[in-house]
């Protein structure tokens, strides 16, 4: 299955969008923990058959042994009421534990899981559906799934024999009041069925608008620089407030329908109480011999307990309700088949010359709209190819192409002559290194996010590339040099060094194909000429892509392709497309020349 995008989060919703069959599908995690929960239900089953005890033994010691004086009777009754309690105690502690463990380890196979899909998905589904949401998914919705598997079930299978022992020692004991105290159950079930489906769509709303409020923060708290550079900070608090408006009307919807579960049960269960006392006083009266004082106590306390589980029930229907709706969600990211992956029978590359060819490429990221066309470009081993051409023209696709971020429409991308989609990803990728224009830092030590391509690199590796893009004199200056702690993304360091260490990760790597996009535009013309003396030795023997607005930066490229609207319009050096002349030549003179205007207006 593949989605076309995030449904759970957009769009109106009705009652026919919420699907209770992904719940089955809950069973693959569940499965390799059944031993224990196994083990926590026959638990749930001596607590529940020994709860049911205690009015039973109330009963007795009212009808019997009080009356008769018989106090080593009711000693006994004591005795034993105490025991059972003392047993129902240790019994719920082992069950307690047991579930708690086998949640954790169910949440942890969940969430591993989950995280290991995300892996594999392509830039497609990122460029669908914001991180805030992936988050929500990630933890609320599974927090919702190991609530209703681990307590949810548990608590069913404790309610439903709860329900039915009480309905048969009620009945054993005295079947007239029984039917009596059932009189209610038809109002209850009204009760429960006239609100189920409203707290349906109401839950489902709840999921909904948390993940608005965490892709809301994402997004904000990502970009707090450019908020507070443009003074965004109002027009942000406005959007949050509307966001977590819409989030605290859907809570309070569903909470409003829940508590009126709570008020309604309990008019109900006090019309049952009040029946049975009403009818059980009034055949005392007549005289009826089977009904007794210690009857009437046993039925009141069968009859309080009775709509404790149908309490519960209502708690375990909304578990089931939030749980069927985080399933679908978490189940919708599961189903998401990745864009690009593996065939059976793909080959490893162990040894990769560096021949790169495109041949009648074309690409769509929708369908019918085309944003390459036809493209062919070719490089050879050890050859510096530039692209070029205005903003929007194709050139960051073709790099992913090759990257295989996304696979062609038609046509193909071949490497040493094999088509890229016949070679594994991991091998594809382990032979390419690659510097984008917005650099990512992780958190942690400089030394960590140069080592993050080769795990296995020695320090005084590390410390080479470092050298070779003229990121060590910066490095050096750090209170703690290369051990020093960077903020997420880099926050610590100037973009110029985040690109410089950008620049250290990939070529630490030692790739045979590096990829340059846009790599040197955020730096200084002092840190780009170090680049540049650097990237004269490590180009060396290895196949290049350099992607550059400053077009100085690719003077000395053996080959430089000029794309425009999705097309290759030129090829040549930089020498023989100033020769030509056209668009080539015309954007060399906008950056070069003192009246741009003049130049765009005869273009």
């Amino acid at each position: 299955m593949h989605f076309h995008g995030p449904g759970l989060d957009t769009g109106d919703l009705s009652l026919k969008d919420v699907q209770f069959k992904h719940m089955g599908r809950l069973k693959e995690f569940v499965r390799p923990y059944a031993g224990y929960l196994i083990l926590a239900m026959c638990l749930v089953v001596a607590i529940t058959v020994l709860g049911l005890i205690g009015p039973l033994l109330t009963r007795q010691a009212l009808d019997i042994y009080i009356p008769a004086h018989d106090w080593n009777g009711l000693n006994r009754i004591i005795l034993v009421y105490v025991l059972i309690q003392a047993s129902i105690a240790v019994l719920r502690y082992s069950q307690t534990y047991i579930m708690s463990w086998t949640g954790q380890r169910i949440l942890f196979l969940m969430r591993r899981r989950m995280f290991v899909h995300l892996q594999d998905l392509g830039l497609d589904f990122y460029d669908r559906m914001q991180a805030g949401r992936i988050m929500s998914r990630l933890t609320s919705d599974i927090d919702a799934l190991n609530e209703l598997i681990t307590g949810g079930v548990i608590n069913l299978l404790s309610d439903v024999l709860s329900l039915v022992g009480i309905m048969y020692i009620m009945l054993r004991v005295n079947y007239r009041l029984a039917l009596v105290s059932f009189i209610t159950l038809p109002l209850l079930f009204v009760t429960v069925w006239s609100l189920r489906f409203r707290m349906t769509r109401a839950y489902h709303k709840v999921r909904r608008r948390i993940a608005d409020v965490n892709a809301n923060l994402q997004e904000s708290i990502s970009g707090m620089r450019i908020v507070q550079a443009f003074s965004r900070e109002d027009v942000n608090m406005d959007r949050f407030s509307e966001t977590n408006m819409r989030n605290f009307q859907a809570n309070m919807e569903a909470q409003t329908l829940h508590a009126l579960f709570f008020p309604l049960i309990e008019v109900i269960g006090a019309i049952g109480t009040a029946t049975v006392v009403y009818y059980g006083g009034l055949r005392m009266s007549w005289g009826d011999t089977a009904i007794t004082v210690g009857t009437l106590w046993a039925f009141l306390q069968y009859v309080t307990r009775f709509f404790w589980p149908v309490r519960e029930l209502s708690e375990i229907y909304n578990l089931i309700l939030q749980g069927s709706v985080s399933a679908e969600r978490v189940f919708e990211v599961l189903d998401w088949e990745p864009n690009v992956k593996d065939k059976p029978d793909t080959i490893w590359l162990s040894n990769v010359a560096g021949h790169v060819e495109f041949k009648n490429v074309t690409f769509e990221y929708q369908k019918d709209l085309p944003v390459l066309h036809d493209v062919n470009l070719e490089a050879r081993p050890g050859e510096t190819i530039a692209l070029v051409g205005p903003t929007g023209a194709g050139k960051s696709t073709i790099i992913s192409l090759l990257c295989r971020f996304y696979d062609v429409t038609r046509g193909a991308v071949l490497i040493d002559g094999v088509d890229i989609r016949d070679i594994a990803i991991a091998s594809l990728r382990r032979h390419m290194g690659i510097v984008l224009q917005d650099t990512f830092i992780f958190s942690g030590t400089i030394m960590e996010n140069i080592r993050y391509g080769k795990l296995e690199a020695t320090d005084e590796e590390v410390k080479e590339a470092a050298r070779l893009v003229g990121a060590d004199d910066f490095i050096s200056r750090l209170p703690d040099g290369y051990q020093t702690q960077v903020g997420e993304r880099g926050s610590r360091l100037s973009v110029g060094q985040r690109q410089l260490l950008a620049f250290a990760r990939a070529l630490l790597a030692d790739p045979r194909i590096l990829i340059l996009d846009e790599a040197t535009s955020s730096v200084d013309s002092y840190t780009e000429l170090l680049i540049q003396k650097a990237l004269e030795c490590l180009l060396k023997g290895r196949t290049a892509f350099v992607i550059a607005h400053r077009l100085s930066t690719i003077r000395n490229a053996d080959r430089i392709y000029v794309i425009d609207d999705g097309r290759v319009v030129q090829t040549g050096t930089h020498e023989e497309l100033l020769a030509q002349g056209g668009l080539y030549k015309d954007l060399y003179e906008k950056q070069f020349s003192g009246n741009p205007l003049e130049n765009e207006a005869a273009r």
